[in-house]
Formats: structure tokens, sequence, C-alpha cells
């Protein structure tokens, strides 16, 4: 059944290329919902229904939108093969520093993980469920500089290993949105937050999600500690004669300032030239070339990367090629419904669009996209990988029957955003006009 979401897939573009040629040409559309959202649509929708087919749905969505875009409607930069040639000749610079930083990010995941820093943690924790509530904050700590997927595989290991392997699906659920909550606020803590910040959004602008994420940690991470404690209570192991690998540790550190500090200069002095070249990705690598004489890489890790991380590029270049001028203006009232469909479909292609789309707050983006996935386990990246790990995890129902918590603390947090921090939309595009008249530039 590999194949069988692609011949599905096929079978409605064949359909629906059928009714475009009855539209304007110019413009084909059912129901006035243009054909490559609709094709848009139905790639999310197989990548939410069939999680172990992901890769394939996403290459089969890709091609049949540029096949689509190539006979009828032409590309913003042009039509045919020419037009699709400039289209990517655009786009390459955001998708090679989306790829060399995810490749790049595994490796240093890895040193993280053999630092021995997640086995000493527990040592620290409290022995109630003060402990379980202790863990999630790390997990959320760890996320903000650490990619959100190891930071939910670490702690997914201490919890195995702190509960006697007997985990609750409710804390499961926890640990996905302290990871997700972790990562909104950072733009190295996750994907949706780097592709912000390759895209010129600065990190300054994001850091307000950190005020929701911590409400929604509070709220979801005190409920899940207590359903731990309740079904399986803490049970600590010392690791007295383990020791920090500081090595590892640098390495770590070093590659997250050189990404960081190249970002920096790049689009503080050289703004000109930020998309001529993938300067960040080229500075994780560089990184990761100096500091080989320190410790050796796992360079498997790239490996085991490559396939997951050719799925989400192929997920961003469809979202590259939607017409964004059909979607729902930027308010917080889209973002809001964001984050429940970033529960359901994968938010790496809602970011893109959202980018492409411009306009944002770019903070109550970063918490929408970023923490509304973990209501559902198939939500996000984190959720998807620590199901993995605790098969039991992956029933839609017994999610939202023991996590519901999740849903209660995105509101919360969103709450926090609106009433506290307020909606102040920050285009990229400077001269962008937003629904109300007002041109609004960052910082302003």
């Amino acid at each position: 059944m590999k194949f069988a979401f692609g011949r599905l897939l096929l079978t409605v573009f064949l359909l629906l290329l059928t009714s475009g040629i009855a539209q304007a040409a110019d413009n084909p559309n059912v129901m006035g919902i243009p054909i490559e959202l609709i094709l848009f649509a139905l790639t999310l929708l197989g990548v939410a229904l069939f999680h172990h087919q992901t890769f394939y749905v996403a290459l089969t969505g890709l091609v049949s939108i540029s096949i689509y875009k190539l006979i009828f409607t032409g590309f913003k930069s042009g039509t045919g093969l020419s037009g699709l040639e400039l289209h990517f000749a655009h786009e390459w610079v955001i998708l090679v520093n989306l790829f060399a930083l995810l490749m790049g990010f595994a490796i240093l995941a890895r040193h993280f993980e053999k630092s021995h820093v997640p086995v000493i943690l527990p040592k620290y924790l409290p022995d109630n469920w003060k402990g379980g509530f202790v863990l999630l904050v790390m997990v959320f700590i760890i996320s903000s500089f650490l990619d959100n997927i190891a930071a939910a595989l670490i702690g997914g290991a201490m919890a195995h290993q702190l509960f006697k392997a007997k985990v609750h699906i409710g804390y499961l659920a926890g640990i996905v949105a302290a990871s997700n909550a972790g990562g909104s606020f950072s733009v190295v803590g996750d994907t949706t937050t780097t592709m912000m910040w390759i895209a010129g959004v600065k990190p300054g602008q994001v850091f307000e999600a950190f005020f929701a994420a911590s409400v929604a940690l509070v709220v979801s991470g005190v409920i899940a500690a207590k359903q731990q404690h309740a079904y399986s209570p803490i049970l600590k192991n010392a690791h007295t004669h383990t020791r920090v690998d500081w090595g590892r540790i640098f390495i770590v550190a070093l590659i997250l300032c050189f990404a960081i500090s190249i970002n920096l200069i790049i689009n503080t002095n050289y703004t000109a030239i930020s998309d001529t070249f993938p300067f960040v990705g080229a500075a994780v690598w560089v990184a990761i070339l100096v500091s080989i004489p320190v410790r050796r890489h796992d360079w498997e890790v790239l490996g085991e990367s490559l396939k997951g991380t050719i799925f989400l590029l192929s997920l961003v270049s469809c979202a590259s090629m939607m017409p964004v001028e059909t979607l729902p203006a930027a308010s917080w009232h889209s973002a809001f419904g964001l984050g429940f469909v970033s529960a359901v479909f994968d938010n790496i292609p809602l970011t893109a669009l959202a980018i492409k789309q411009d306009g944002y707050d770019w903070g109550f983006l970063a918490y929408a996209v970023g923490f509304g996935g973990s209501m559902l386990w198939f939500g996000s990246s984190a959720g998807v990988a620590l199901s993995n790990m605790y098969p039991e995890a992956k029933s839609v129902t017994q999610w939202l029957r023991h996590g519901w918590h999740v849903m209660l603390a995105y509101m919360a947090g969103f709450a926090i955003l609106v009433f506290l921090v307020g909606w102040h939309a920050e285009p990229l595009n400077k001269s962008l006009t937003l629904s109300t008249g007002q041109m609004t530039s960052p910082g302003h």
C-alpha cells in the first residue's frame, strides 16, 4: 500500500484538472478555491493520515502541484519550464539554508545526547509530582537551544528511566507540549522558527512567544505531572559516576554561536546579499568541520536524517507555489486558527505559507504553529518521534482523552499574547500595506 495515497492524489488531481479546464484559463478553481490550494490541502491530509508514507506523500504532492502549475497557471516568475526554473532560482537559498541547518542540527543533537547531560539531569529532580514537572521544565529549556524533536526524545528517554517504563499518555502529551513550547520562542529551537529566522525575522521578534509558552508549560505541565505521579511515581537513579563530556558541549555551543552570529551579521549589515547565498547553513557546517579534532562526529546520523529533511523541504516547496493572496488576512484571529490547523496538518508548510503571505506578528505565529501541533500526537514532528518510542500514544482518542490539558494550555497561552502583549504586525516586506491601511515595519 506504499503508493496508495499517490494513486488517490493522482485520481483527484485528474478530476481537478478536468474541472479546471472548464474554468477561466487564467484562474482555474473549484467553487472559488484555486486548484493548487486544493492539491496542497490533499497533500497535507495525506501526511496526517498516512504516517508511514509521508515521504512519498510529500513528493507526490510536490510533483502534482508543479505539473499543474506548469500546464495551467504558471508561476509568478513566468510560465512553463523557464518559470519553474526562475521560481526555484529565487527559492534555492531558503531551501539550501534549511537543508544545511536541519542536517547540521542532527549532528548537534547527537553530540548533546552523548554529552551525558540528559543522564545526569534527573538526579536533581524532586521525588514527588514536582519531579515530573521539573523534568518537563528541563525539556522546555533544552528545546530552546536544541531541536524540539531531540528535546522530546531526550525527555522520553529520561521518563522511561524515571517512571519504570510506565509513562502515562497524558505525560507523553506533556513532554511533546513542553518541547514545542520551548522551541516556539527561539529561532534555533524549532524548524518553524528557524524558517522565520532565515526569512529575515529577528530573534527578538519571536521571543514574545516565551510569555505564552511559559503559561502553557505551567498549565499543561502541572496537570501532566500529577497524572504521571498517580500512574507511576518517580524512581531516580543517581548516576554518581557519570561525568559531563565538556568537549561535546563545546561543539554544541560552537555550532549555535556560528549560526546565530553569522545570521545577525548578515541581516544587520549586509541585508542586500542575504538572499544570494545560504550563509547560515554554511556557518553551521564550518563549525562542524573545524570541530572535528575535538570529538568525532556521528556522520551516520546524516543518513538517518536525510529522508526526513527531504520530506520537509518538499512541503516547503509546495507552500512556496501557493497563491497566498487568496488566504485570510494575517491577524491574531487567523494565527489562533492556525494553531488548531497545525494539530492536524504539518506546521512546516503552514509556516512557509504564512511567511510568504507576510504581515504577521511573528511571536503570535511562532507560538500558534509551534505549540498548536501538540494537541494531537501527529500534529508535530516531536509528537511523531516520541510516539515511535511509545507506540501506545498513537491513538487520537487516547491523546485527546488524557492530553486534554494541552488544548487548555494553548488557549491560555494565546490569551496572554492577545491581552497582555498585543498584536503588532511586522511585515518582512516593508512596503506591505496591512488590512488596516497602516504601513508597518519591524520594531514599530
